[in-house]
């Protein structure tokens, strides 16, 4: 119960304490927990950029509506798809399975080429299934930071782009997708005061 009484304390923060920031320690925590989360397959075809930098904040602070939350959090992380994943990726997945597990890559082929008639679909849907993946690294992230008291803001409001270009995404064959910012709240928030608004139990599950 612990943990849905902290799911009930979090909201998406609109202002962060800008003297306050997270601990070594616990920002390790989170991005271990993102990098632990499930994926398809577990190919996690996307990065975390960890960005703290207070003058590139600015700058995508200025194209993204001009949120505080970009500048003010403790740190913004960037979710950014790989845009160049293909059967090569799946080859360097089954490389690190086989070393994890000392196995012989040639022992995976079946699973390999399962993965690989994945990536026989056109592009445009392989890229859409992959931005998918993303969004399961973000929950990760948003119930470890209520977990762990730190407050936080999944952001799409941005322009991606943008975002590639100050970060430097695209030669990296990188494309941003979504944002968590993480902090602690402000005292001046007055959204922490408001009731969570969710639906009903009944209106929400379907039992079958």
């Amino acid at each position: 119960m612990a943990l849905i009484e902290q799911l009930n304390k979090r909201y998406a923060t609109k202002n962060f304490d800008t003297t306050k920031k997270i601990s070594t320690e616990n920002l390790s925590t989170l991005l271990e927990a993102i990098r632990l989360s499930a994926s398809s397959y577990g190919l996690q075809a996307y990065k975390v950029v960890v960005v703290e930098n207070d003058e590139i904040r600015k700058r995508l602070r200025e194209v993204s509506w001009n949120q505080s939350q970009i500048t003010d959090a403790s740190q913004l992380l960037v979710f950014a798809v790989e845009t160049d994943a293909s059967e090569s990726t799946v080859d360097g997945f089954v490389a690190n399975i086989a070393k994890t597990r000392n196995m012989e890559a040639k022992d995976l082929t079946g699973y390999s080429d399962m993965m690989k008639g994945t990536f026989q679909r056109p592009k445009e849907v392989v890229l859409n299934w992959l931005t998918h993946q993303v969004y399961i690294g973000l929950g990760f992230g948003l119930v470890t930071a209520a977990e762990l008291n730190i407050d936080a803001c999944p952001m799409e409001g941005f322009d991606s782009d943008k975002y590639d270009e100050i970060l430097g995404l695209k030669k990296q064959n990188l494309h941003s997708v979504v944002l968590l910012a993480v902090g602690y709240r402000s005292a001046e928030d007055g959204y922490q005061h408001l009731a969570k608004v969710r639906r009903s139990k009944a209106d929400f599950f379907v039992n079958v």
